[in-house]
């Protein structure tokens, strides 16, 4: 039992559970949504590729350019975008950035050239630069510290069930589609770019700011969330506040930034090129065919990562919920090399989706420990943008590599080092309860040091 710190109501366990859950239930199903449609849009461009490529004349090498130029646009923008939407609201903010992005995700269908694709996936990145940091944020104004990994783990399920859903209904569309003598895979870009802009008059509407705008909490619940998540913010020493040069440089933020970079590496760097990879050993079969196989490994990490989140909140345990996964990824990358079964293919597939997207959860519980108020939206929005920049750099190596080798096996192992390198990192950081904090002093102590010198 808790008492409540402003006033004399005491609340029992099943009251915070039921009040957390009734949280749940009115906002993930709608993010969770919207997260869907932007890695729809984001990642529909390995479904079209063998199409795409031939009629564009594209090699791997400019596909992995068109794949990862995104993130560059992205890079740019996301922290700008994060602030912004501090300022002004998550629901104006998110609203623009879904219908910004479903008429450029839209627009993709009128290229004629591989010039026009890269100008055109740049300014996608562009115009969904801050969704994800800005999702995170908003689930910090909602949900405890120890209910967050559960959450984020739940909401990051658009990203595997973009890839389950997306993948056969994209090959159904390529398959199908060919209205008025136009090719599919421009229907396709046009048919999935225009539900992000319908979303984004669906979030002007539905989406609540913050917990006091919610009608649909009782006074007692807004109460309740308002003083739990009050004193986790008293809790917190804010070592950037009110800086955000001082966040983005920090070296917490960077060495973030590096483990969450190599999860990026691993999850674009192989999702882009999957479908040709299972292509490549299945000759005959159509492109639904093919998308029904390639969403197999999504749904065997949509399993694990629920489990792995729950597991991690239940243990009140990050560390070692991050390092484990990155571990695992960076073995099945390497095992890549000595096989050619395509069941031992789609098993490694699997292990390799389900590490990545397993540790979503825990590694977004880190930055709160350390980061409040517009430095959290600031750190936030580095750590992924930054990141995300392995969203150019896999695809790109693998494509080039291919190109130079006749294989992607060159450009996994380089994903694999990386991967190894971010678990030493992660290894040697404590992120079990206030330990964030000490290693922040630590930091910012040697940082005071250099700086009187």
């Amino acid at each position: 039992m808790k008492l409540q710190t402003n006033n004399t109501q005491v609340h029992t366990s099943e009251f915070e559970a039921k009040t957390v859950k009734k949280i749940q239930y009115r906002i993930l199903p709608f993010i969770i949504v919207l997260y869907f449609i932007a890695m729809l849009d984001r990642t529909n461009l390995s479904y079209v590729a063998s199409h795409m490529n031939k009629d564009l004349g594209i090699t791997s090498a400019q596909f992995g350019i068109v794949a990862g130029i995104f993130f560059i646009g992205y890079f740019l923008f996301e922290v700008p975008s994060n602030i912004i939407l501090n300022k002004v609201g998550a629901r104006v903010w998110i609203a623009r950035i879904l219908i910004t992005w479903g008429i450029v995700a839209a627009a993709t269908s009128l290229v004629q050239d591989v010039t026009h694709l890269y100008i055109l996936r740049f300014i996608l990145g562009i115009m969904e630069a801050g969704f994800f940091p800005g999702i995170i944020l908003y689930l910090t104004f909602w949900f405890r510290k120890e209910d967050r990994a559960k959450v984020i783990s739940l909401f990051m399920l658009g990203l595997p069930l973009a890839y389950i859903f997306g993948a056969p209904v994209s090959g159904l569309i390529l398959d199908h589609i060919h209205w008025m003598g136009i090719s599919s895979w421009r229907w396709m870009f046009f048919l999935e770019g225009i539900p992000a802009v319908l979303l984004g008059i669906c979030t002007f509407v539905f989406l609540t700011e913050k917990p006091e705008n919610a009608k649909w909490l009782t006074d007692n619940e807004k109460a309740w969330l308002h003083n739990e998540l009050e004193s986790e913010k008293q809790s917190v020493t804010n070592k950037y506040s009110n800086s955000t040069a001082k966040t983005i440089f920090s070296p917490m933020i960077w060495l973030l930034a590096i483990v969450y970079f190599s999860k990026t590496l691993a999850i674009y760097g192989v999702g882009f090129f999957a479908p040709q990879i299972i292509d490549s050993f299945t000759d005959g079969l159509s492109s639904t065919a093919v998308g029904f196989i390639t969403a197999i490994p999504y749904i065997f990490a949509s399993i694990v990562m629920i489990i792995w989140g729950r597991h991690s909140d239940k243990t009140k345990e990050r560390r070692w919920h991050i390092a484990i996964p990155i571990g695992i990824c960076a073995l099945a990358l390497i095992a890549f090399g000595f096989t050619s079964n395509p069941i031992v293919v789609i098993a490694l597939l699997c292990i390799i989706n389900g590490a990545t997207f397993s540790l979503y959860g825990p590694f977004w519980t880190l930055p709160s420990l350390f980061l409040t108020g517009t430095s959290a939206a600031a750190g936030i929005a580095a750590i992924n943008s930054i990141a995300n920049l392995g969203g150019f750099v896999g695809p790109y190596a693998i494509g080039a590599i291919n190109d130079a080798t006749g294989s992607v096996y060159g450009g996994l192992v380089i994903i694999a080092v990386v991967c190894i390198i971010a678990f030493i990192i992660i290894l040697n950081l404590r992120f079990d309860k206030q330990e964030a904090n000490n290693n922040e002093e630590t930091y910012l102590k040697d940082e005071d040091k250099l700086q009187s010198r």
